[in-house]
């Protein structure tokens, strides 16, 4: 049997920090490692539990979840991050999603749909709302040229369609028979080709512009 995700709640209201704890206490796969009430406790528990998945609130006293993203990303933790936000706060998303999460989920989640974002964002893939995920390809669209796609060889679209696939590099190196160090390279090369600043971007460049496999 697979060892269980290990995951980290962050946030700044112990009721939800409770419930998010309590949904997850009864899936067989999904562990909770810890709890921090705003980023800076959030960043250094992930750097002291190493946890797989993190989920993170936005708004906190503090540190807010956004700055801890990107002091995440600066570190160059493994761990993905999935937001956990309320509907009233959806226009934070997009700012979260470019600091570097994984995705998103609303505070009033299905248990089920919790557990299956998690892992969804675990093996790689890229969690994202329709209504989010078109303001993000309209905002792609009008601050990127329509022909910078042109610029990829055929190696990197097809690195291109596997990242819009939500595959990690890893798979991708399996699918394509290359090495992963090899995959890392296209994939730095593919973000400074389309000046885009990671993969989440480079996936929704995919599929605007017809790159998917």
């Amino acid at each position: 049997m697979a060892d269980p995700i290990k995951v980290l709640i962050v946030d700044d209201h112990q009721v939800v920090r409770r419930g998010l704890r309590t949904f997850l206490e009864v899936q067989d796969d999904i562990e909770v490692v810890g709890e921090a009430a705003d980023g800076a406790e959030g960043v250094a528990r992930t750097e002291e539990l190493k946890p797989d998945v993190v989920l993170m609130d936005v708004k906190m006293p503090g540190m807010d979840g956004i700055e801890a993203l990107r002091k995440l990303r600066e570190l160059d933790h493994p761990a993905r991050v999935l937001i956990v936000t309320s509907f009233t706060e959806q226009r934070t998303v997009i700012p979260a999603l470019r600091a570097g999460a994984a995705g998103y989920v609303y505070k009033d989640v299905d248990p089920d749909a919790l557990a299956g974002a998690i892992r969804s964002v675990h093996a790689g893939h890229i969690l994202l709302q329709p209504e989010v995920a078109g303001v993000l390809l309209s905002q792609e669209e009008s601050n990127s040229g329509q022909g910078r796609g042109g610029s990829l060889t055929e190696r990197e679209r097809e690195v291109l369609g596997l990242i819009a696939d939500g595959r990690s590099n890893r798979e991708i190196a399996r699918a394509l028979v290359l090495s992963e160090k090899t995959v890392k390279t296209h994939v730095s090369n593919i973000l400074m080709k389309l000046d885009l600043a990671d993969r989440t971007q480079a996936a929704l460049f995919a599929v605007r512009h017809g790159l998917t496999r």
